[in-house]
């Protein structure tokens, strides 16, 4: 059609100016002679005018339908013989081989033979339009008039109805019964199929034919649906694809890695939605590709993940590129990337679980034996034992620091992929996180809250000296990262109080600042609530410091200064705040700690300031932890020759745990050749066994603090075994620490882990009844079901209990009368009773 032609307007000519009658015959011969000249391109003498005015008399005199008649079967006949006899003389031998057995030809003469017929065909269908257009303005009137009263399609619409059935659906020649279109079909997905195989082709051409498919309908509908192009081209188009598609997935799997698989995929489908822009129609994009998806992806995305080049490799040699491209190709078919997700959590749990069971072998392989010393020298052996037992008091700990890192070097391997491979994915952070929560919470790994609370001491100890405040914030900040995974966060918090006891009472924080900096960021993560009895410790502290400086004023204001009087140093703790039973170490009687037999000196210094407490706070009960505390003793040793023949004595300032300076001062008035027996100073000092020995351990046998003799001497302390003052003492410094035999933060044993986990649990009973008692307080009355599911959730941020738990906690308030049962409900249900 010609855009506008039917806006133009018609006008009749004079009345009489031919006579009435009209001879149909000759007038329909004149039309057809000068259509004919139309077709064969030799138009330029002809009068339009002339043979319009013809065709408009015929249709005016009623002979409409005649007409109508004769220009569709003139046109029939001409692409039935002319148009069709031309094309037929394009197709060579190279085009008509059978589909199924390419292999006698090649590309490029399969490549020659169908731009030769393609451009044939596009040579017909142009001049058909063209001649058609215009034998349409010569009848227009009859366009006008007749077709529209007839309700007949137009000359120029019946036309490319007439090429599409003569021409298209001809048979390809007399005797080979396959149809033109099916072979146009066959050549255009020929011709694609060597441009996916690396030919150049002529995108154009293909085009055009394109569009001739576009233009014509597959029945009188035309309706989009029935598109020549989209009924015929484009389904065969879609199959031929799968198919082709489906075998270069099994090749591809079969022959290459994940990486390149990836990369050819993303690559087929940026080619397929350029082939739809510049060689087919853009309306075909997203039907081809999502069969590249659906053959590429979707059904090889498992075997594609599981490759042994796959996703599992790629996390375990930082190929970060490769994985986004795995993110890129599971993302097109599935929202949820399941398959990525799948195999990025089994990853992580299987690393995590790695990270366990290494720190589960450190913690239990035997401390190195030490290296052979060749003299038998009596000190470098004691120092070769003392080298192997700091090693296997230290080694479950150092275990302990070297777990948290691991995790730590595995979070920031994660976070690192999951920031530059997978695009900051929330889905799949949310995966992560479940999967880390999943093996630090491991049944079989019951130790976490421990290490991470170790990690936190010895950092507050040792780690953090020399760092920038920068630095030392990213510290705490791991810290919290991987107590957001913890789940039983109560079991945290009594480990972490029990190490932060240590470190302030026995001086070993580097920085109280740094210490009351980790108690915010853990207020600000696990709520008030949580961190109300740490910063209740600090409170402790700093009223213990004033007490202190009170006291040393009052002893000031009683008169004359006594030169021997002992100077006190208290740290007064709240009992209900402090972890008692860590600081008082364990007793095997189990009846608590026996007080200590203090010396006369000390005595008095000790209930000094019992007065001057009770004094200021009435109702109040000390109780005295000989163990934690520390002296600082004068000791003086006999004199020995200087160097320039006179005799000097030599005096040491002796830092020692109060149960040394207790054991130390037994000997002032003991004469020098005198000794005291292991049960003799127990009986005197009225010390535990276990510290006993570890104490003197520590001033008799540790080489470079031998305060005391030992009889017979070896590492291990015998009731029977005897003690005398070591007059010949010479340390090669003032100022001597005795420490004592792992008295620092450790990792606990299997039998300690049990008594840990029994008090946390007997303290969780209650947490449960306090959440069970609100709950019923605001609601009245609840279901059994919703009971349980309200108070697993409101516990959810502390631990998670088991429900057998829950369920005696319930029976146990039942008897208790704070709930009864309500009878004759549906379900069971309870009713809380004020």
């Amino acid at each position: 059609m010609i855009a506008g032609r039917g806006r133009q307007r018609i006008r009749p000519p004079r009345r009489g100016l031919h006579g009435d009658e009209v001879d149909f015959e000759n007038t329909w011969a004149t039309i057809e002679a000068a259509f004919r000249e139309i077709h064969t391109k030799n138009a330029s003498k002809l009068s339009y005018e002339e043979l319009y005015r013809h065709a408009y008399r015929i249709v005016l005199k009623k002979k409409g339908e005649d007409l109508y008649h004769n220009v569709h079967e003139f046109e029939r006949k001409w692409l039935s013989s002319e148009v069709r006899a031309a094309i037929q003389q394009l197709l060579s031998p190279n085009l008509l081989v059978d589909v199924q057995s390419l292999g006698g030809t090649t590309a490029n003469e399969r490549r020659v033979a169908g731009e030769k017929f393609l451009k044939g065909l596009k040579q017909a269908w142009g001049d058909h339009q063209v001649c058609m257009s215009m034998l349409a303005d010569v009848l227009m009137y009859m366009d006008r008039v007749y077709c529209a009263d007839h309700r007949r399609p137009s000359i120029f619409n019946a036309a490319m109805v007439l090429f599409r059935d003569e021409i298209l659906r001809s048979p390809v020649s007399d005797h080979d019964a396959r149809l033109l279109l099916g072979l146009l079909n066959h050549v255009i997905l020929d011709q694609i199929q060597m441009e996916r195989d690396g030919d150049v082709i002529d995108k154009h051409l293909i085009k055009s034919c394109v569009w001739m498919l576009e233009g014509l309908h597959e029945d009188e509908t035309e309706s989009e649906e029935q598109r020549l192009y989209n009924v015929s081209f484009e389904r065969e188009y879609l199959d031929t694809s799968r198919e082709f598609y489906k075998s270069e997935s099994e090749l591809l799997l079969r022959d290459s890695n994940a990486g390149a698989y990836c990369r050819h995929a993303q690559r087929r489908i940026y080619e397929e939605d350029e082939r739809c822009k510049q060689t087919l129609l853009e309306s075909t994009g997203p039907k081809i590709q999502k069969v590249v998806e659906d053959e590429l992806i979707k059904n090889r995305i498992h075997e594609l993940v599981e490759m042994e080049s796959g996703v599992r490799y790629m996390i375990d040699n930082d190929r970060l590129e490769e994985l986004n491209l795995v993110y890129d190709l599971n993302r097109r078919v599935d929202e949820k990337k399941s398959e990525l997700t799948r195999a990025i959590q089994k990853r992580i749990v299987d690393m995590g679980t790695d990270v366990n069971n290494d720190a589960i072998a450190a913690s239990q392989a035997p401390a190195p034996a030490p290296a052979p010393v060749p003299a038998p020298a009596a000190d470098p052996a004691d120092k070769n034992k003392k080298v192997a037992q700091e090693k296997s008091i230290n080694q479950q700990t150092v275990a302990a620091i070297k777990w948290v890192d691991d995790v730590l070097t595995l979070k920031d391997k994660f976070d690192r992929i999951w920031r530059d491979s997978f695009e900051a994915d929330g889905l799949l952070q949310q995966a992560v996180t479940r999967s880390f929560a999943d093996f630090i919470n491991s049944p079989t790994f019951p130790r976490s809250s421990e290490y991470i609370s170790l990690f936190i001491d010895e950092n507050m100890k040792k780690g953090i000296k020399g760092k920038t405040e920068m630095e030392i914030d990213a510290v705490l900040e791991k810290a919290i990262i991987l107590l957001r995974y913890v789940q039983d966060k109560d079991l945290f918090e009594r480990y972490y109080k029990k190490h932060l006891c240590r470190r302030l009472l026995m001086n070993k924080s580097i920085s109280n600042e740094v210490e009351k900096q980790m108690i915010s960021k853990m207020k600000i993560e696990l709520g008030n609530n949580f961190t109300l009895k740490l910063e209740a410790m600090f409170k402790d502290m700093t009223i213990s410091e004033e007490l202190t400086a009170g006291f040393k004023r009052h002893v000031e204001g009683l008169g004359e200064k006594d030169p021997k009087r002992i100077d006190l140093n208290i740290n007064v703790l709240t009992s209900m705040t402090w972890s008692l039973e860590t600081i008082g170490g364990t007793v095997e009687d189990g009846e608590g700690r026996p007080r200590c037999n203090f010396p006369t000196a000390v005595e008095k210094v000790k209930r000094g300031f019992e007065k001057y407490y009770n004094e200021k706070h009435s109702g109040r009960q000390l109780t005295w932890l000989a163990n934690m505390g520390s002296a600082d003793i004068r000791a003086t040793f006999k004199k020995v020759q200087q160097k320039d023949g006179s005799f000097k004595e030599r005096r040491h300032e002796l830092n020692v745990p109060t149960y040394g300076m207790v054991i130390l001062l037994l000997f002032n008035d003991l004469p020098a050749d005198q000794h005291l027996t292991f049960e003799e100073i127990q009986a005197q000092t009225n010390i535990p066994a276990p510290d006993l020995i570890r104490n003197l351990q520590s001033l008799a046998v540790a080489p470079k603090t031998r305060i005391l003799i030992k009889e017979p001497m070896s590492k291990d302390v015998k009731p029977t075994d005897k003690f005398f003052f070591n007059e010949g003492f010479n340390g090669k410094f003032v100022k001597i620490k005795v420490g004592v035999i792992s008295s620092g933060n450790k990792v606990e044993s299997d039998r300690e882990r049990r008594e840990t986990e029994k008090k946390n649990d007997d303290s969780r009973q209650f947490c449960i009844e306090a959440a069970v008692v609100r709950i019923m307080k605001q609601r009245k009355e609840l279901s059994h079901q919703q009971l349980i599911l309200e108070t697993l959730s409101q516990l959810a941020g502390q631990f998670k209990p088991e429900v057998n738990m829950v369920k005696k906690r319930i029976e146990s308030l039942i008897e208790r009368e704070y709930l009864e049962r309500i009878d004759g409900a549906k379900v069971d249900s309870y009713r809380y009773l004020a």
